[in-house]
């Protein structure tokens, strides 16, 4: 087992069955043009999360924990798009209109698909959600079950909605999950920090929350070449 440094108390995993869950690293949300900034976000706050995102990805494939990417999207005739989600906020522009990077949030188009610095390789399963949570409408939890996965390291985006939603979904399910606070980003530095305390609040109520340093260095122990390659950016 490793064991990380973590609030509210360690976190043990046993790599062989601990998959890192990359959450809705997408253009529309991640760069300026897409999704998030037409709802008037600045996405500088999600483009920190990146660089520490692309280090613990690295690592994890190098040591040979399973991978998982998820992409928020809808069909393209939006079928599976409910008229409240459409309309929420009154966006200037909406899920399904034409953006800088195609129909914005539609699966297939450009500003949908996941960005190149955590983009998947051959045998990373990328599971496609309608809604806030990996696990709502997905095949998520047959993946992880089928790979006999117990364990959860979670980075991506946004934290206190796609992020949360999934730690508490896969809390229910009998997962225990940790947050890498610095891997993960909101638009709202406020909402960053008050969704990492809910998560690890009363004993670790939704899971664990750490960093990807504290990360890096436990896994160190049992993978030196792995991390070091990953720090050295390869």
């Amino acid at each position: 087992m490793i064991r990380v440094q973590a609030e509210p108390y360690e976190f043990e995993f046993d790599p062989a069955r601990t998959a890192l869950v990359m959450i809705d690293f997408q253009r529309d949300f991640v760069y300026p043009g897409g999704f998030g900034e037409s709802l008037g976000n600045d996405t500088s706050y999600l483009l920190k999360a990146l660089p520490p995102a692309e280090r613990v990805l690295k690592a994890c494939r190098a040591a040979g924990i399973f991978v998982v990417h998820t992409r928020e999207g809808h069909r393209g005739d939006l079928s599976d798009l409910p008229v409240t989600k459409y309309e929420r906020g009154k966006p200037s522009l909406h899920i399904g209109d034409p953006g800088p990077m195609g129909r914005l949030l539609v699966r297939g188009e450009y500003g949908h698909d996941i960005v190149e610095e955590v983009y998947p390789i051959d045998g990373e399963p990328v599971v496609d959600k309608p809604g806030k949570g990996a696990f709502y409408a997905t095949d998520m939890d047959t993946i992880l079950k089928t790979r006999g996965i117990r364990w959860l390291i979670v980075c991506g985006v946004t934290t206190e909605v796609c992020v949360q939603t999934s730690v508490r979904e896969a809390n229910d399910r009998g997962y225990d999950a940790l947050v890498l606070s610095d891997a993960v980003g909101s638009y709202f530095p406020e909402f960053q920090r008050v969704a990492l305390e809910m998560i690890k609040a009363q004993g670790g109520i939704f899971g664990w929350v750490s960093d990807s340093e504290s990360f890096l260095s436990a896994l160190q122990v049992s993978h030196p070449d792995a991390v070091a390659a990953a720090r050295a950016g390869g």
